[in-house]
This record gives structure tokens, C-alpha cells and sequence, in this order.
């Protein structure tokens, strides 16, 4: 399956962006995802298979619970793939990035100069 195949689907997005935070039991990844998306058990846990499978997460037992992480060799990969296009967005986020701190410096002279008025 190919990266974008595996990441194009919001329940294993969802559950990347859960296991981001830290290593997480099946357990607690079920109980987030069933509430957030209404599907059983053992869908999400055919989630999480393809997420193991395709090399996006890692298990390791923990005496009975399975606990679940963060691959990062597939992101990497993605990473590396979606590097030809940052020429396209980077460029806007820096522009907007000089206008949000050009912003931050108004306000703060304005605070300064009325603040020095009587």
C-alpha cells in the first residue's frame, strides 16, 4: 500500500496524530477513536494492523496490553517526497510570518506610546 493510500484515510490520520503525542495502549487509541468516529473494536484494530503493516506504527507488549508508537521511517520518506513542493508554500509562510511580526511590533509600539501619555 502505498504512503499516501495509508495516510489518505481520517481514522488512521487520527490515530498517527494520537500516537504522535506518545506511545498509547490499543485500549486507549480504541476508546478515542470509537467516540470520535463511531466505528467497533475491531475496526480500529484493523486500522492499527495497517498502520503495523505498512510500517507507520509499532507494538510492543506490555504483559497483556499492546502498546502502540510512532514510526518515523514512513514519514521521513513522505517528507522527502513532499520536498520538491515546499518552493511552492514556503516562501507564503515566511511573508506571512514577517506580517504577523510586523503586527506584534505596531502593537507593542502602540501599548508603548500610549502608555506614556498622561
Amino acid at each position: 500500500m502505498h504512503a499516501f493510500d495509508v495516510l489518505g484515510d481520517p481514522v488512521r490520520r487520527r490515530i498517527l496524530e494520537l500516537l504522535a503525542d506518545g506511545e498509547r495502549s490499543s485500549g486507549d487509541v480504541s476508546a478515542v477513536i470509537r467516540a470520535e468516529f463511531g466505528i467497533s473494536q475491531p475496526a480500529v484494530s484493523q486500522h492499527l494492523k495497517v498502520l503495523r503493516d505498512n510500517g507507520f506504527a509499532v507494538v510492543r507488549a506490555e504483559g497483556a496490553r499492546r502498546l502502540y508508537a510512532v514510526d518515523s521511517g514512513p514519514l521521513r520518506e513522505i517528507d522527502a517526497w513532499l520536498d520538491r513542493f515546499r518552493r511552492y508554500w514556503t516562501p507564503h509562510l515566511d511573508a506571512l510570518a514577517t506580517e504577523i511580526a510586523r503586527g506584534r511590533r505596531a502593537r507593542r509600539r502602540d501599548r508603548s506610546d500610549s502608555g506614556s501619555e498622561p
